[in-house]
Order: C-alpha cells, then structure tokens, then sequence
C-alpha cells in the first residue's frame, strides 16, 4: 500500500557552523559559565561565526540548462554543507577557516535527476559528494585536495517519502533523504516503526544510516541499520541496480554489504525496502549504582550474556554519570531498559536487575513501568543530557576547549585493559598537547555477549588558535591505542577522510585490492566522495 507523506516539517533553522538548531544553542553567558569549569579557557566566547566572513569563491562549475534548476550556488547552502557536525568541523567555522567549500549544491527529486548529475559531473571532472542530513563526524561529507575542477554536494533530502508499505512482510520502500523524524511520521499511522534512532536522529536521513552503516540507540540485538535491510537501490556512474527483496539468502557474496558503510564512494543510495516493527507499547527501566567500574563491567557483561536482550544497556563511568546528572556522589551507573509490542517487560527487567546486584550492584532508582510510572531520575537525567550533550560541546569550542568524542568495539577480553589504556595514554597525549589536564570519561553505549562497544569523551584547554591541531594529536594517541588492542576504529561513526589511517591497518590488503577494483568498475572517473575508504 502507498504510505501518506507527511508535511509536518520544522520551521526551525538548521545551524549550518554546528549542531542541531540554531535557536538550540548556548548563549554567550551560558557559554563563559561552562568554560569557568574548565580552567585554562578563554575568557569569553568565539562570536557567532558569519557565512558573509567565509572565502567563498565562484564555483568552478557551470550546470547545463537541463539540469540547472536542480542546482544553486546560494552561499549559505553551500556553507552549510561544507563539512559535517564533527568538533574539528565546528572550531574550524568558528575560527573562519572552514576549508573546501563546495561550488555548487544540488537537490534531486528522483534517480534520473541523480543519474543525470553524475552523468554530467563525470564528464566535467566535478567532485559529489553525497550528502543526508550532513551530521557526519568523521569528514565523511567535505571535499579535501584539488584534484577535481569543482565540487558538488548532492543533497538528497527532496527525496524523503515512505513509497510502499507491505503490511504482510511488515517492510516498507522509503527514499534514502528521509530525515528520522519525516520517515516515523510515515509510518506512525500505520503502528509502525524502523525502530533507529541515533543520537543525530532527527538531522540524518536513511541513506546516510545506510551508507555509514550507522548504529542507533538500541544496545543488543539489532543495534544497526544492517540489521534492518532488506533490499537497497543504488545509482553509480556505470549504472544503476536493485537487489531482491528477500528475508535471507545464501547466494553468493550478498551485494547489499557493498554498498552498505560505502559512504557514497561506490554509489549513491537512493531508496531501500527496510524491516520494520510495531511500535512498543510496553517499556520499563531503571538504573542501578556501582563502586566499582570493573565490577559494573562484569555486570553488563552478564546480562549481554544472557537472553534478555535489553533495549537500553548504558554503564556510564562516574565522570559520565556526574556529567549527566545520572549519579552525583562518585558511582558508576547502569541505565536498563527494555521494550515490548506485546508482552509486559517487567519479569526482564527484574531479572537484569538480580543479575547486576549480583555483580556489586547497588540501590538505583527505582524501576519504571509502562508509560504511565514515575521517571527513575538517573534515567531521565541521562536521556536529557544525551540529547543536549552536542550543544554543550559547541558552547565549550566557543570558549576554546577541545571537547570531542571516539568511539570502538573490542572482545570482552580486552575491553577492561583497553578503557584503562586509553583513560592513561589519551590523558598523557592532551596534557602533552595542552598543558592542562583532561577529562576523559567513558561509558558503554552497545553490548554483545562477546563484547561491548566503549565511547570515549576527551574535555580539556585547547591552545587558541590550534585547537585542531591538538584534537588531531589527541585522536592520534586514542588510535594508538584502539590499534595496539586491535579494538574497531569505529563502531558506529564510519570511516570518513579522519578514520582513514586506522581503516587502512584494520581491513586486510586483499579486502583492499577488491575495494579499488570496485571503485574502479563503478566510479570509473572517480567523482564520488574522493578521498573516503580508498584513494
């Protein structure tokens, strides 16, 4: 059955030097009153950064009449789709110095228009880059070098509707611009959902959780976009193809894992048959406190291990927790959740509940049942404070703190030596960097019953003016570590242009010979996002 657009979009206005909304923001005095916790940063807040201050040349680049309607060289459209919503993205607006603005912006309304854009940019040596919502933190939608005469970012958010719902296989066709919240409203009428939400739901699209194989915010089971594909539609420059929709196959090397975590440089995913679910109607949780951050580890690895299957499985060290307002007296805190379309959850959570305590858990809040019980406030504080967590971060990198975040997977044999290491050696590589001492707390954002995936944040002084270059020493020492404890270079945030040297140790060399045939047989002028996963 055909699905119902919805036109209940935002009125708000994208910020296009940093995340989210502008009017969501800290102000200045917000802004200075962060910094005064953190000694060491300026004494007043980076202004507002302009896109009339930027150096934005004439494109490069002129769009035959045919497609000329499709296509705008506005300067505030191209500002905003210069870079993604990474710390070093942010710092370097605000410090003016925003890099390779692309020349042109186009927004396509099908996949002929797709089809003919690259079509033409081939031919005219013309950089695209494809671009979804644009909350890339890893330089995976920014043009770096001047091998290509112009640059072109391909907005595909003009193609966000929900196409078909097959209510039988409970699966639906949606186009890949579809931001979070226009694709749920989709399918809301229906009792549906894609069940995704990543911490940058509301200002990334399908296709862009497809092509960064992105992870949402369900800790086990089905934690990423993989999880729910079920046929993908790619346009590349050799042509354009489908895969079967099919609820599983042995045929062969599955071509959907091409194209899957490709980040536009193989092809350009324009809709996808995705699995989808019925909406939770019953959902409970709670929060439980630990002395000990090892001991809590044991814990989750217990309940990771057992068949559970909790949708929220957060342990936040105490530096996380204090900063969340989850835990305000030096405890490590567990945050538990699970959710159901069709049976109480309650006996689950009971059950995690006597698994942690039997772990060193202490008293939590208390638990939560269905939508109508009181909040456990270790959880509400946490949930808050994820959702605001990269505002604050923008208002600190207008006082000049470097205040960013990695993230990895490793087996549970290593993940308690890998946290410790990185708390050491990152913390060594920013006092070095800065001459201040950092923050660096941790918390575990997915858990799988052979290991878990730790997320890292690093706060501390920058040096003004060279706040990037202390993050890029920072994230240098971080992936040391992550590569000596053959730990993922990233779990959920892709690859990009700055995971590159990492990807480069991780993957095997044959993997890699394979990959650059690919590039070569389906971007044959190499156009497509030049620089990500292959030169």
């Amino acid at each position: 059955m055909p699905a119902t657009p919805s036109d209940s979009g935002t009125s708000r206005t994208r910020s296009w030097w940093g995340w989210g909304y502008a009017d969501a923001h800290p102000d200045d005095a917000e802004c200075a009153a962060m910094g005064a916790l953190l000694p060491g940063t300026l004494a007043r807040p980076l202004p507002i950064p302009r896109v009339a201050d930027l150096p934005i040349a004439r494109p490069g680049a002129t769009p035959p009449p045919a497609l000329a309607h499709l296509v705008t060289a506005d300067p505030e459209a191209r500002a905003a789709h210069a870079m993604g919503k990474a710390y070093r993205d942010v710092i370097r607006a605000l410090r003016g110095r925003p890099g390779r603005i692309p020349d042109l912006v186009a927004r396509p309304t099908d996949d002929q228009e797709v089809a003919d854009l690259l079509d033409w940019a081939g031919g005219h040596g013309v950089a695209v880059i494809p671009f979804g919502g644009g909350s890339s933190v890893v330089g995976g939608v920014e043009y770096r070098g001047d091998a290509h005469c112009a640059v072109l970012s391909l907005d595909l958010t003009s193609m966000d509707r929900v196409l078909e719902i097959d209510a039988d296989s409970r699966s639906a066709r949606i186009q890949a611009g579809a931001l979070g919240p226009v694709l749920e409203e989709q399918l809301r009428p229906y009792g549906l959902t894609l069940r995704h939400f990543p911490q940058s739901f509301e200002f990334s699209t399908l296709g862009g959780w497809l092509a960064t194989r992105a992870g949402g915010h369900y800790a086990t089971v089905r934690t990423h976009i993989d999880d729910f594909v079920q046929s993908l539609h790619v346009v590349t420059p050799a042509g354009a193809g489908t895969s079967w929709r099919l609820p599983a196959s042995g045929a062969g090397p599955s071509p959907d894992r091409l194209f899957l975590g490709s980040e536009g440089a193989l092809g350009v995913i324009t809709e996808a048959w995705m699995r989808l679910q019925e909406r939770p109607r019953h959902k409970a949780s709670a929060s439980v406190a630990f002395a000990d951050f090892h001991q809590a580890l044991d814990a989750v690895r217990a309940i990771a291990q057992s068949d559970l299957s909790p949708a929220n499985c957060r342990l936040l060290d105490s530096g996380e927790a204090a900063l969340s307002g989850a835990s305000h007296d030096g405890s490590t805190v567990l945050v538990l959740g699970f959710e159901s379309a069709t049976t109480r959850v309650d006996d689950r959570l009971t059950s995690a509940l006597d698994l942690a305590r039997a772990h060193g858990g202490g008293r939590g809040g208390a638990p939560t049942a269905d939508r109508d019980a009181p909040a456990d406030t270790a959880v509400s504080a946490w949930r808050s404070a994820f959702l605001r967590m990269p505002y604050l971060r923008d208002g600190l990198a207008r006082m000049g703190a470097v205040v960013e975040t990695f993230e990895t997977a490793a087996t549970w044999d290593k993940i308690p030596a890998l946290i410790d290491a990185v708390r050491t050696q990152v913390g060594t590589a920013a006092l070095k960097a800065t001459g201040h001492p950092a923050t660096i707390n941790c918390r575990l954002t997915h858990v799988y019953p052979d290991g878990a995936a730790p997320y890292f944040t690093v706060a501390v002084a920058g040096r003004p003016g060279d706040e990037v270059e202390v993050w890029d020493d920072i994230k240098a020492a971080a992936s040391d570590v992550l590569h000596r404890y053959r730990a993922t270079i990233t779990h959920h945030h892709a690859v990009g242009r700055d995971h590159r040297p990492g990807y480069d140790l991780q993957r095997p060399e044959p993997f890699a010979l394979a990959l650059r045939a690919a590039k070569d047989a389906l971007d044959p002028h190499r156009i497509l996002n030049p620089g990500v996963l292959i030169d």
